[in-house]
């Protein structure tokens, strides 16, 4: 019974174009983040002294302090970006699939 359904879901246009959606829009997301995070491990690796910089005039913390910081309030964006339409866009289209196939959802 449920391989009739699911096989019902997997074979709709609208359920194949969400998951086209869903995966092009993860891979935005993922792909900002490494490049981001990866250009600054490269940077710490090839050109230290770009973070090693005092942030002001006697300050004791260097620019890489506030840019580590950023890159990780950064991810907690992106993460919520992706909650934010995983749940309004994403699961609207997914409820409504299931109710056109007469699956019960919460």
């Amino acid at each position: 019974m449920y391989a009739d359904i699911y096989d019902k879901i997997k074979l709709d246009p609208e359920f194949q174009a969400l998951v086209k959606q869903r995966r092009k829009f993860s891979l935005i997301l993922t792909s900002i983040i490494l490049v981001i995070y990866f250009s600054f491990i490269l940077t710490l690796a090839y050109a230290p002294e770009v973070f090693a910089k005092a942030l002001f005039e006697g300050s004791v913390i260097s620019v890489g302090i506030p840019v580590g910081i950023g890159i990780i309030i950064l991810s907690f964006i992106l993460t919520g970006i992706y909650v934010k339409k995983a749940n309004t866009d994403f699961d609207t289209t997914l409820n409504r699939l299931k109710d056109d196939v007469g699956v019960k959802h919460d």
